[in-house]
C-alpha cells in the first residue's frame, strides 16, 4: 500500500518507519532540514528505535520502503492512504487546539487526490473529525488516537497496548471507510512486534 506521512514529529515519523517496514511510505514535512536528514537515514528527532531503524537501513541490514519530501502534492497525488500528524498547538488561555495545519494537508488532500483516505493522528479537540464531515463532505476520514510517549515512539509503536481506529458514521463514505479502518488497523497490527494486539474499531 502506498502510504503518504504529512508531519515528522514523534507520532508521524515514528508510524512513517513503523509502516515503512511493508508498505511504501513518504514522509512529508515543511522543514527542509529535517527532509535533508531523514534522507540520509538520519533521525531529526531524539528516538532510539527510530535511529536504530533508519541507521539499519542505511546500512542495508534492514529493509524499509521510505523516503522523504517537502513535496506534499507528489506524495499525496499517489497516496493510498494519508496519515495527517501535524502540529495542533494548544493555547491554555484560550482553551484552544490551532488545527490549521490539519486543514492545509486536508485541502492539498482533496485538490490532488480526492479519493485519498485520510487517518487523523494529530491531537485534535473532541468532535474534531465529525465537524470535518460539515466542512469536507466529500473528504474520507479516519481518526486513529495515538498512546506514544516522547522518546519511545517507535517502540511503543512496535508493542502496542492497543490500536483504535475510529469510523465516523455520519460520512457518506462510512461503509467504505469502516472496510479501510480494519485495513489500517491490520497495517499497524502487522508491523508491531507483539502478536495480536487489541483493535477496536470504532
Amino acid at each position: 500500500m502506498k502510504i503518504a506521512v504529512a508531519g515528522t514529529g514523534y507520532v508521524g515519523l515514528s508510524l512513517a518507519v513503523l509502516l515503512s517496514q511493508h508498505n511504501d511510505v513518504v514522509a512529508v514535512d515543511v522543514a527542509p532540514e529535517k527532509i535533508e536528514k531523514l534522507s540520509q537515514c538520519v533521525s531529526p528527532i531524539k528516538d532510539e528505535k527510530i535511529e536504530e531503524f533508519l541507521y539499519g537501513a542505511k546500512l542495508g541490514k534492514r529493509e524499509l520502503h521510505f523516503s522523504a519530501t517537502l513535496d506534499g502534492v507528489s506524495a499525496y497525488k499517489q497516496a493510498d492512504l494519508v496519515v495527517i500528524s501535524t502540529p495542533t498547538n494548544y493555547d491554555p488561555d484560550k482553551n484552544f487546539f490551532d488545527t490549521s495545519y490539519v486543514e492545509q494537508v486536508i485541502d492539498l488532500v482533496l485538490e490532488v487526490n480526492p479519493k485519498a483516505v485520510m487517518v487523523i493522528k494529530s491531537t485534535v479537540p473532541v468532535g474534531y473529525t465529525k465537524s470535518l464531515l460539515g466542512r469536507y463532505p466529500e473528504g474520507k476520514f479516519l481518526f486513529s488516537p495515538e498512546f506514544l510517549r516522547e522518546g519511545h515512539a517507535l517502540y511503543d509503536n512496535l508493542h502496542p497496548s492497543r490500536i483504535i481506529v475510529g469510523v465516523p458514521s455520519e460520512s457518506k463514505f462510512a461503509e467504505e471507510l469502516e472496510e479501510i479502518a480494519h485495513i489500517f488497523a491490520n497495517l499497524l497490527a502487522e508491523a508491531a512486534e507483539d502478536d495480536n494486539p487489541p483493535v477496536l474499531i470504532m
